[in-house]
């Protein structure tokens, strides 16, 4: 069983302040590094989204109308979404620091604690985290992609190239995440300032031909697109969004640059730079219409073409490797809060608690998203299936900010009914427009999500129900010190024994007992208490109690962002009984074989399905890095 259990008010707020190490470092410097990591995604998106609105599933007419609508849309949607809502509001909802939909589903039920509001909130922040998946495998996908077509515009024969050198970008991008990103991570600043520059380069070249293209600035033209053709406007939102996937991004990724950083980064470089570029591509297609081809890349001289290619490619390369870095993140916020299974997540850096690789969601995500390669062949075709979990996520998150405004930050009624209508409007309207994509593509990332949503809740609902199951078969430790514990045969040395519950006696320790018939002279019940916040401090991180009798019980409180090292907590610890010998103490931990019931819980496959799961985890010996040669596992059978 999983050793694992979650408190959230365990230990006072004030003692789990988080001294993030971004504080230390300029705010210049972790500006560049944000721009490197947070915004590889909303950057790359100039590469298809312009194209897609005029060319793809849902086609417009390259006339002047609809040009100004789409870039009033386009100005206006990173403006409200990117700018208002996530960077001047959702990056203030951090949780001591971190970030992203997990983040903010702790954050939130820390504060508001049990009530009608919990239910909904964890559905929310699970289908989420589940699209989020969905996004993980197209991004890399559509991202490489469009970069490498680009070599179509330097020669019309490459064509037959593109997918041969996408599909071999990914595997050498996959195949090197378990040597870390620390080295490769230096270059992502300035390699994406250098693209950034390019950007606006283009963009400014391409508006002084055309300059009254800064006219459709004015949101006029965005009402005006809508009247021409309500319908067809309404299907183009589907396209128009694609300007903003990786909004999510800034939020997610906080923990690791920083509020003030993420937003001078915005407001200073990529906001600009991308406008500017967005408006060039426009003023090209307003002189010539069959540029709506692939605007982005003719709107450079044919002897820059090839360069720029190289340098797409570069920023799509990073855009993904932060989206793999992302999932990494997401997999071990999900294990330590109860989501998902013990996985085996190895740390590629020795001062960087981030730099982590998590094998099975690495080479899951390879496989994905070759077959999403391979079976979709072009990036207009995957722009039918992008979208549908950026709107989703983005509209679970404006659903998630009315909570937060109306219960944690007490806004006045009127002031929070109106920003959360005003985003659920504008996020429900591109989420209704990408649903209409389903039948083109759009039914991936839904299906990934849902498999992912199944999983997450599968095993926390699972993890509940085996704690009760447990519950049932545990002893009182008065009744336990009484009838058993002081007639046994107690041998020299320390017994630690990990159970997920905070109360009465492990079914281990008895297993242990009508086995070998002896106990130790000092017995530790160990229980793991994951926290709703990123870090605990190691000065409040060990609870000790002396339940007499040698009997003591431990809790170790970590916090979900937080690596979980048994052996090194005990070895600071002297109040349970004296110092910790290594090789003293020995780790007694119970492993469940489930047979799935009829009794009520889980509907009986996925009871099948939990099984599996907890077969297939990662030992518990492993995760929380215990000596190989000091644990003993206790098996029994259990009905769920």
């Amino acid at each position: 069983m999983n050793p694992i259990t979650t408190h959230a008010d365990a230990i006072a707020p004030a003692a789990l302040a988080h001294q993030a190490g971004h504080q230390k470092q300029s705010l210049a410097t972790l500006s560049i590094g944000a721009i490197g990591v947070v915004f590889g995604d909303i950057g790359t998106s100039p590469l298809y989204s312009l194209r897609e609105s005029f060319i793809g599933h849902h086609p417009l007419a390259v006339d002047r109308p609809h040009i100004f609508g789409v870039i009033s849309l386009i100005f206006w949607t990173m403006m409200l979404i990117v700018t208002v809502k996530y960077v001047f509001i959702i990056l203030r909802a951090d949780n001591k620091g971190e970030g992203g939909s997990l983040a903010l589903l702790a954050l939130l039920g820390r504060r508001l604690g049990e009530s009608r509001w919990s239910a909904p909130m964890v559905m929310l922040g699970l289908i989420a985290t589940a699209l989020f998946f969905g996004d993980a495998i197209i991004t890399p996908a559509i991202s490489v992609l469009s970069a490498i077509e680009g070599l179509t515009v330097v020669h019309p024969g490459f064509e037959k190239l593109v997918l041969p050198i996408s599909v071999a970008i990914l595997i050498a991008l996959f195949a090197i995440q378990s040597r870390g990103t620390a080295a490769m991570g230096k270059l992502f600043g300035p390699v994406m300032l250098v693209y950034f520059a390019v950007l606006a380069a283009l963009g400014i070249n391409g508006i002084t031909h055309a300059p009254e293209v800064l006219l459709s600035l004015n949101p006029v033209y965005a009402a005006n697109f809508f009247l021409l053709d309500p319908g067809l406007g309404f299907l183009a939102l589907g396209s128009v969004v694609l300007a903003v996937t990786g909004a999510e991004a800034l939020y997610a990724d906080m923990g690791h640059f920083g509020r003030r950083a993420i937003m001078a980064a915005w407001l200073w470089v990529a906001f600009p730079c991308l406008l500017l570029n967005y408006l060039g591509q426009a003023a090209l297609m307003l002189r010539d219409p069959a540029m709506a081809q692939n605007p982005f890349f003719l709107m450079a001289p044919d002897w820059a073409r090839l360069p720029l290619v190289l340098l797409a490619t570069l920023a799509t390369i990073i855009a993904s490797q932060a989206v793999i870095s992302g999932a990494f993140s997401v997999a071990q916020q999900a294990v330590q809060l109860g989501f998902l299974p013990r996985i085996r997540i190895l740390h590629t850096s020795a001062s960087a608690a981030g730099q982590i690789y998590v094998p099975v969601v690495n080479w899951g995500l390879l496989v994905l998203v070759i077959l999403v390669v391979l079976g979709f062949r072009s990036s207009s075709n995957l722009a039918a299936a992008y979208g549908i979990a950026v709107t989703g996520t983005m509209f679970i998150t404006a659903a998630m900010l009315g909570v937060l405004t109306f219960g944690v930050w007490k806004w006045p009624p009127l002031l929070a009914g109106l920003a959360t209508g005003v985003f659920l409007l504008i996020d429900g309207a591109y989420l209704a427009s990408n649903l209409i994509k389903i039948p083109d593509g759009g039914w991936f990332p839904l299906v990934v999500a849902a498999v992912a949503f199944v999983m997450l809740t599968t095993w926390a609902t699972g993890r509940r129900i085996l704690r009760d199951r447990l519950a049932e078969d545990s002893m009182p430790f008065d009744l336990f010190l009484k009838s058993v514990a002081l007639k046994v045969r107690r041998v020299s040395g320390t017994s630690v024994f990990l159970t997920s519950t905070t109360e009465g006696i492990p079914p281990a320790i008895l297993h242990n007992l009508k086995h070998n018939h002896i106990l130790h002279d000092r017995v530790v019940i160990l229980t793991v208490v994951i926290e709703s916040v990123p870090h605990v401090p190691p000065s409040v991180r060990r609870e000790v109690e002396d339940m007499d009798c040698g009997f003591y019980r431990i809790i170790l409180h970590f916090g979900f962002m937080d690596e979980p090292d048994i052996p090194a907590e005990l070895a600071q610890e002297t109040r349970a009984g004296g110092p910790f010998k290594p090789m003293d103490t020995s780790y007694f931990l119970a492993r469940q074989t489930l047979l799935a019931s009829k009794r009520p819980g889980m509907a009986i496959w996925r009871e099948k399905l939990f099984a599996w799961m907890m077969r297939n985890a990662e030992s518990a010996m492993v995760f929380f890095r215990l000596p190989t040669n000091r644990v003993i596992e206790l098996g029994s059978q259990l009905e769920i």
